[in-house]
């Protein structure tokens, strides 16, 4: 049998399928989880806004200008704000790609998918997520250091060997700045889509730290650029929502219009589909895990074991002739 074909649409479809076969369930998590990270990101940019223009704010400001002691206390509401705000996001994100991951695993199975077995899965996965989490950002940080430290040395170079009159405005060194930001960019990209199942395989094959990133790297061979077109297709749609948004409240900063009701139908309309975006993206990770899976021929035991004495039907696009594996188990 050859290798099935798998593309953007096949995933995306399958998503759909499981999402609206379980509609009410999906939308209980979404209300809990997602809709207030949507909500949060679209509205913490006005907060900080309106703390850094309140009359309170702008009588430290000028307290800080004869009193320099007082600096430390200056951005101390809009401090505690941002890390109010990251711990919100990163609990919120996290439990959510916890419970819809267990609940899509379920929902492509056939299995019942139930809302307090799905909460329940939270707190088996939570602190494995988060592990795997800073692991990610610590590899992330440390590629940011590298870069950051080879454009240091080479302006320390450069000043070395006799350019005492290097600007940082010049043509040569802003040419320079963006090749190794396209590069740095191209590098985060390629790790964001090996590491496209690293948060699938926490939640559903009960590992943390690096061996689910290697795990997710072997899964996604040959499918690179399914996983590579799922993301930036979500992250155009996402970034597109978000950036519109903030261009309406930055418009807004300076007079009261935030106040009014068109801003407030916006932030509404805006969180809802912020809100079904990482619901999909979500679901869309899992589908693509489970069919890997399927592709690495690690599927069909599980599904023998579930299922004995059964046949189940996976549908894979051969292509544009619908093309269904069948696994039976027989004792």
């Amino acid at each position: 049998m050859s290798t099935p074909r798998l593309n953007l649409c096949i995933i995306l479809s399958e998503s759909k399928r499981i999402i609206k076969a379980h509609s009410r369930h999906f939308l209980a998590l979404s209300v809990i989880f997602l809709l207030p990270l949507a909500f949060s990101i679209l509205v913490y940019p006005t907060l900080q806004q309106l703390i850094l223009q309140s009359p309170k704010h702008d009588a430290k400001t000028l307290l800080s200008q004869s009193f320099q002691d007082s600096t430390p206390e200056i951005d101390q509401e809009s401090f505690l704000l941002s890390i109010f705000y990251a711990v919100f996001a990163i609990v919120s994100s996290l439990c959510g790609v916890g419970s819809i991951t267990y609940s899509v695993f379920h929902g492509f199975y056939g299995r019942p998918v139930k809302l307090i077995s799905s909460l329940k899965s939270i707190l088996y996965s939570f602190l494995p997520l988060l592990a795997t989490t800073l692991v990610c950002q610590m590899i992330v940080s440390g590629i940011l250091s590298v870069f950051a430290g080879f454009l240091f040395l080479v302006v320390r170079l450069v000043k070395f060997v006799g350019f005492d009159q290097f600007e940082y405005s010049s043509p040569y060194f802003l040419g320079f700045s963006i090749v190794l930001s396209i590069v740095l960019v191209l590098i985060l990209v390629y790790l964001q889509v090996k590491w496209a199942l690293a948060y699938v395989i926490v939640v559903l094959e009960s590992s943390w730290g690096i061996k689910p990133l290697k795990r997710s790297a072997y899964l996604i061979k040959g499918y690179k650029l399914v996983a590579l077109s799922m993301y930036l297709y979500y992250s155009f749609l996402v970034g597109i929502l978000i950036w519109s948004n903030w261009e309406t409240a930055f418009a807004f900063r300076n007079t009261d219009r935030w106040k009014s009701w068109g801003f407030v139908l916006q932030i509404v309309f805006t969180s809802t589909l912020l809100t079904l975006l990482f619901l999909y993206f979500a679901a869309a990770n899992t589908v693509l895990y489970m069919y890997c899976k399927a592709i690495h021929g690690e599927l069909a035991p599980e599904i023998a074991e579930e299922f004995a004495r059964e046949y189940v039907r996976l549908p894979f696009d051969d292509e544009k002739v619908p093309r269904l594996v069948s696994v039976v188990y027989e004792t």
